[in-house]
């Protein structure tokens, strides 16, 4: 008898929950004994059920759904993607499954042979795949061409999004987090009041009216080199953060700054997703889209003041290395560095030293502002 979806909901209630969306489908998850449940959320079809279970020191996940034929490719790397997000100590999975796209995952990384022509996963491979987690990932990186802007020489930039770029559901919150695109009409009043908020503005120093505040957003919009982006929990938004190019930022002449070097500014507008268990899902995945947005990213670059000793003891326990002080024209400032090899080769987009991705993370409190 097939399973209903008020089956698979109350099965959730008791196991591991998650929503992935690869290639912008969204799947339900369910991980209950050795059993992994599958539903597509906008479908009427019975779940799909694969066997995931540890075998002789390794992670399988098996296709029991024989009776189904195969499952396509975007079924495929949910059910990959809850693989990992129950067994986040994994550094790979056995996949015993029909596969239907095999030529193109083993070209992407997504899929690996060994020398006994078994398909393995390998986890730091399967998180650098944008189509997971980026609303529309770029099939090809932008081409290369330098140009010059006040004095800098760096590559030419792409148009910049619109809408949400980024989703991922955090486990041990039950929520999915996203990043959107600044809409000025409709973020306005939002951020002015942000703004004006006493402990974000001890940072950012950006007090001031509506019109001020338009005039800022204005201004990142049409900077190439920065972009404005909400950050979201379930849709509601919670703070802003300012990713940007480092080659043609201030940032760049404090070192020595590669062509695709990025950077982020952060604020937490609102207090109540202020503690470590948000902190545990937006800091890292900020960092992680900003890996995805462009492959040849290497590094990620911060700089908070050097007295804001939470934000620095949080950078450190996700991966960044805090480098030196120095002295901008408006601060003393950390500089602080995560490489693309330690993010993924640690698998920071977890807490450190957690069991389960559902158990409360290490990390000190949230900072409510940095600049």
């Amino acid at each position: 008898m097939g399973m209903q979806h008020e089956q698979i909901q109350e099965l959730s209630a008791h196991a591991t929950p998650l929503a992935s969306r690869p290639d912008g489908i969204c799947y339900l998850a369910a991980y209950y004994g050795d059993t992994l449940f599958l539903h597509a959320a906008n479908g009427e079809e019975n779940p799909s059920r694969w066997r995931l279970y540890p075998h002789s020191g390794q992670l399988r996940l098996e296709w029991t759904d024989s009776h189904s034929g195969m499952p396509d490719t975007p079924e495929l790397l949910a059910a990959i993607e809850a693989s990992f997000t129950n067994y986040p100590n994994q550094h790979k999975l056995n996949l015993l499954a029909p596969v239907g796209q095999a030529d193109e995952l083993l070209q992407s990384g997504v899929l690996v042979k060994d020398e006994n022509n078994q398909l393995i996963v390998y986890v730091e491979l399967f998180w650098q795949q944008p189509r997971i987690w980026l609303a529309s990932p770029q099939r090809y990186a932008f081409p290369q061409s330098h140009v010059s802007s006040q004095g800098r020489r760096h590559p030419l930039r792409p148009s910049k999004p619109i809408g949400t770029v980024y989703r991922r559901h955090i486990p041990w919150l039950d929520r999915t987090l996203s990043f959107r695109a600044v809409n000025i009409e409709h973020d306005l009043e939002r951020f002015n009041r942000w703004m004006n908020d006493p402990v974000v503005a001890h940072a950012w120093r950006e007090v001031g009216d509506l019109a001020k505040h338009q005039a800022y957003l204005e201004g990142i919009a049409t900077d190439p080199h920065t972009t404005g982006l909400i950050g979201c929990f379930n849709d509601e938004a919670f703070g802003y953060f300012e990713v940007y190019w480092a080659k043609e930022d201030r940032i760049a002449p404090f070192y020595d700054a590669d062509d695709f070097d990025r950077g982020w500014h952060v604020l937490i507008g609102e207090p109540r997703f202020c503690g470590k268990p948000f902190v545990t899902a937006w800091l890292p995945s900020v960092s992680h889209y900003l890996f995805l947005d462009d492959y040849r990213t290497r590094r990620i670059v911060i700089e908070p003041r050097s007295d804001n000793y939470k934000m620095i003891r949080n950078l450190d326990k996700c991966g960044y290395a805090n480098l030196k002080e120095f002295d901008f024209p408006h601060k003393r400032a950390m500089f602080s560095m995560l490489s693309r090899e330690r993010f993924f080769a640690e698998r920071l987009w977890v807490p450190r030293d957690t069991a389960t991705p559902l158990l409360s993370a290490s990390l000190s409190e949230d900072i409510h502002a940095n600049s």
